[in-house]
């Protein structure tokens, strides 16, 4: 079936076998002197970027030698990011790019799994910790450490190397890992093949209209799935320019749009909200050259939707699902507003979606847990083939562990994730709906729903928010009856934060935020988090 699968893939012209960086090579050959990379006051043109990546790679090798090896690179949105990703690939090894802000417990795990040879950070990275945590995890995987500076020099390779018992390549199977965002245990390892990352690159440049003159900005980290993919790699595969931007700011992003005249990005919720709060003096609408805004990486609410219609007339915002795991669905031109407020969209072309019903059956539409297939789908976790393995379903289909519905057009409607289900008095309640109605509440910046343990029902519906103003529970629940939101779904406490923990891709960190309102007194944890805190004795 996996034969069968690829074959089809490649009839469809999904998979080329193309390499990255191939592809990018042809592109320096095609137009050296053309723009490749804006990072602050780093301007690269493409033949600039791959000579540079050229002299790092033999850094590189000097240290991996001829091997296939892991090269994890752990940089912020900077060019130096670009380059080393770019020399890995040109010293034939492969690159692993997690987060900056990943911990110490994480950065351990990750190595044990992926045996890198070389690890690859700022020397004067701004979080002074992190370097350090890196150091001592890199040390304990007996790693070759390298310093890379800002504009992309590697200035040093030491620590010890991987000794010879431990040069083990990596299969061709591998072409990048990246790992996923660990809400809720520590990061899996997900490998990708070159076809399957370049499959969504194609699909997305022809759902979008890219090409080599379309600007791609890139605020999102390029640590995290949505820049290595959507940012970094796009990029080299279109011969774009790239235009990251590493310390988020609204204003400064709006003006590195219309500067650079950026015409695509992909970004989580919060950045959406700061563009949209942001002033905007310019003569030309806000974000005027954006013509695409892709939204992902947590629920995008149907008033934030509504409201950029008018705060960016000239830009197409949609929402996106997808999976460091691949997938990816996203509304199009033709999405009514209903099904781009209510929906994430469509799937690419060849992805196949389905829900889980009773039995564990496969099914095209309903509900029920998503699973999907397709070209651009992820391959297996590095170093744990049997957790990828549980993950499998049917003829090849994973499951992504989010609840969702299928309408007959192949819309899909995310509902909740498994894990994220509160349970009260035995019924499975999902959080989207009643953060969806609070989140059009005037006064609320953001919020998460959360289950809070009740010695009667299990759980009940709490409601965390970051507003502009004190909210009172009673408030709130009548503004969710007045939106017409079930009683069931209604929020029986209510706690207020002066902000949230999030991932790199601004997922709130849903399991860390009940732990700590929860794991100790109200009070106590209140006052850490700077809040308020108020419950509900009404009981339902």
């Amino acid at each position: 079936m996996v034969d069968d699968m690829a074959e089809r893939y490649r009839l469809a012209g999904w998979w080329t076998g193309r390499p990255l960086i191939d592809r990018f090579e042809a592109h320096v050959a095609e137009g050296p002197g053309e723009l490749a990379l804006v990072s602050g006051n780093s301007v690269l043109s493409r033949s600039e970027l791959w000579q540079a990546a050229g002299e790092a790679a033999e850094e590189i090798r000097s240290v991996v030698g001829g091997n296939r090896r892991v090269v994890v690179i752990q940089l912020p949105n900077c060019a130096a990011w670009v380059v080393m990703f770019l020399a890995a690939l040109r010293a034939g090894c492969v690159p692993a790019t997690p987060p900056v802000t990943m911990p110490e417990a994480h950065l351990d795990h990750i190595f044990h799994l992926i045996d890198p040879a070389l690890v690859v950070y700022a020397g004067r990275n701004r979080r002074a910790s992190a370097d350090e945590a890196l150091q001592r995890a890199a040390t304990g995987a007996a790693t070759g450490v390298a310093v890379a500076e800002r504009d992309g020099t590697l200035l040093s390779v030491h620590g010890p190397a991987a000794p010879p018992d431990r040069t083990v390549e990596v299969p061709d199977a591998t072409a990048h890992l990246m790992f996923t965002s660990s809400t809720t245990g520590p990061p899996k390892a997900v490998s990708h093949t070159e076809d399957s990352l370049g499959a969504l690159n194609l699909q997305f440049a022809e759902r979008f209209g890219l090409n080599h003159r379309t600007a791609v900005f890139m605020p999102s980290p390029l640590g995290h799935s949505v820049g290595a993919i959507h940012g970094a790699r796009l990029s080299m595969f279109l011969g774009a320019p790239l235009i990251l931007q590493d310390r988020w700011d609204a204003s400064v992003a709006l003006d590195l749009v219309a500067r650079h005249r950026a015409a695509f990005t992909a970004a989580a919720t919060p950045f959406l909200v700061d563009l949209a709060d942001a002033e905007w003096h310019g003569r030309e609408p806000k974000l005027a050259p954006l013509r695409s805004f892709l939204c992902g990486g947590a629920q995008v609410p149907p008033v934030l939707l509504r409201r950029c219609r008018t705060e960016f007339p000239n830009t197409f915002v949609t929402p996106l699902w997808g999976m460091t795991e691949g997938g990816l669905t996203t509304c199009v031109a033709s999405s009514t507003p209903e099904q781009v407020e209510n929906t994430v969209g469509v799937g690419l072309p060849g992805l196949e979606l389905r829900t889980l019903g009773t039995g564990m059956r496969l099914q095209t539409c309903g509900e029920g847990e998503l699973a999907m297939r397709g070209p651009g789908v992820f391959n297996g976790y590095y170093g744990q083939p049997q957790l990828y393995a549980e993950h499998i379903v049917g003829d090849g289909f994973f499951r992504t562990g989010d609840l969702a519905r299928i309408d007959s057009d192949g819309y899909v409607a995310i509902t909740g994730r498994l894990k994220d289900l509160i349970i009260r008095a035995g019924v499975n309640i999902s959080p989207v709906e009643t953060e969806n109605a609070i989140a059009a509440h005037p006064d609320v910046v953001a919020v998460a729903v959360i289950g809070w343990p009740d010695e009667r029902l299990g759980e009940r519906i709490c409601a965390v928010v970051q507003a502009r103003a004190p909210l009172d529970l009673d408030d709130v629940v009548a503004f969710c009856a007045a939106q017409g939101l079930p009683q069931r779904h209604w929020p029986e406490r209510l706690v207020q934060v002066d902000h949230f923990p999030r991932t790199a891709a601004g997922k709130v960190r849903k399991q860390q935020l009940r732990d700590e309102l929860v794991g100790a007194s109200a009070s106590t944890a209140v006052a850490r988090l700077g809040g308020a805190d108020s419950d509900r004795s009404a009981q339902r």
